[in-house]
């Protein structure tokens, strides 16, 4: 028996159907995973602290569009030294004037110093990093987690998992409701455990045979996903270079680099950008009019946080958003659907879906202040 468990992150929900059959009116059957989300009740989406949120303000367009983009920094327990160093530096304003220096097609963008670790670089001025910064070690690409198991059906090499991961030392990991399954002996070659923790998607090891057992998690390189530059070993980069997948998930990476985020907004300006011809897809001397430069980076809960009622709601409306809990019974069902397609335009369910082809729904919602900082609530402005 084979059955695996689910899991993936991205920004959008896909929806494949041809020019031909859009045109036509859709038979009855069972809800597509777009419905399933849409059906979800409110309780059941969770608020985005802007605290963990960044705005990254990109030059404008050739035809003078604004381009902005906004990154969820990832939560406890995973990769907090370097989420940390993102906060500081953007606080410092250290990321204003850097640029994006790489696009490698159908792998990644990355920005950061055009004189940092850049092959055609030449001789450029590195920029002087803000004190203060983490440094951190190879072994905390992981976290230490209990896994908690039950064997189900008599099948020795399929685990049934609780809904919970004890971690050691560490808040408790919130994953797959209960019914999804593991395989121990994927063809992959992909760590055998896959599920979700608060709204991201996470992998890991355990040993076959144990009811409990002492492993590791780490988050996964999907599309959309935020990492940490970094040069060869045990350099692990202090996040001054940013990247971002743009292609197939490079599960490779998963474990040798450090993941801090995922961009939940703005990922078309980066994806659609020239890709470079020089080594890595970094832009050669030629193409230095090539690299976008970046005139901003913002925690929003900073630009939030002026004092006003009137500053701080339009901030927030701005950036409010959510994700559909990944403990709801209403993710679940859209998981499900993910990886068995019935809705009418499918005719086989593939039976199962690679980790990175379930996005996590983030949206964004209305928001309302209730209570003012400042008494009544004037008239509320929009921010530039």
């Amino acid at each position: 028996m084979r059955k695996t468990l689910l899991a993936a992150v991205a920004l959008a929900l896909p929806l494949c159907m041809s020019v031909s059959t859009a045109a036509q009116e859709a038979p009855e059957g069972a809800p597509s995973p777009n419905a399933i989300v849409e059906s979800a009740p409110k309780e059941e989406w969770v608020q985005i602290d802007t605290e963990d949120l960044i705005v990254m303000t990109l030059a404008p367009d050739a035809n003078g569009n604004p381009r902005e983009v906004v990154i969820q920094l990832m939560p406890a327990p995973f990769s907090q030294g370097w989420v940390s160093n993102i906060r500081t530096l953007a606080r410092a304003k250290w990321y204003d004037g850097i640029s994006v220096n790489r696009v490698q097609d159908n792998y990644v963008v990355q920005w950061g110093d055009p004189g940092y670790d850049n092959p055609e670089s030449g001789e450029a001025e590195q920029k002087p990093l803000p004190e203060g910064l983490k440094v951190m070690a190879e072994e905390e690409y992981t976290v230490p987690v209990k896994w908690s198991m039950q064997i189900e059906d008599q099948i020795a090499h399929v685990y049934h998992r609780t809904p919970r991961i004890s971690l050691i030392g560490a808040p408790v990991l919130d994953v797959m409701p209960v019914g999804v399954m593991a395989l121990a002996d994927r063809v992959e070659g992909y760590p055998v455990t896959t599920g979700f923790s608060s709204g991201w998607p996470i992998a890991g090891t355990f040993t076959r045979g144990h009811s409990i057992e002492l492993a590791e998690a780490w988050p996964v390189h999907c599309y959309g996903m935020v990492g940490v530059g970094r040069n060869y070993s045990p350099d692990t980069g202090s996040g001054a270079e940013l990247y971002t997948v743009i292609g197939h998930a490079p599960r490779h990476l998963d474990r040798n680099i450090a993941l801090v985020g995922r961009i939940i907004s703005g990922m078309e300006h980066l994806s659609s950008l020239p890709r470079g011809t020089g080594e890595l897809g970094f832009y050669t001397e030629e193409e230095v009019e090539l690299r976008t430069p970046i005139l901003s980076v913002r925690v929003v809960s900073d630009l939030a946080a002026t004092g006003t009622y009137k500053d701080s709601s339009a901030v927030e409306r701005k950036y409010a958003y959510e994700y559909l809990s990944t403990e709801s019974e209403t993710f679940a069902k859209y998981a499900e659907a993910r990886a068995n397609r019935r809705d009418p335009f499918f005719i086989k369910p593939a039976g199962g879906a690679d980790i990175c082809n379930i996005p996590v729904p983030i949206r964004k919602f209305e928001y309302t202040r209730y209570e003012p900082l400042d008494g009544p609530a004037p008239e509320e402005a929009e921010i530039e």
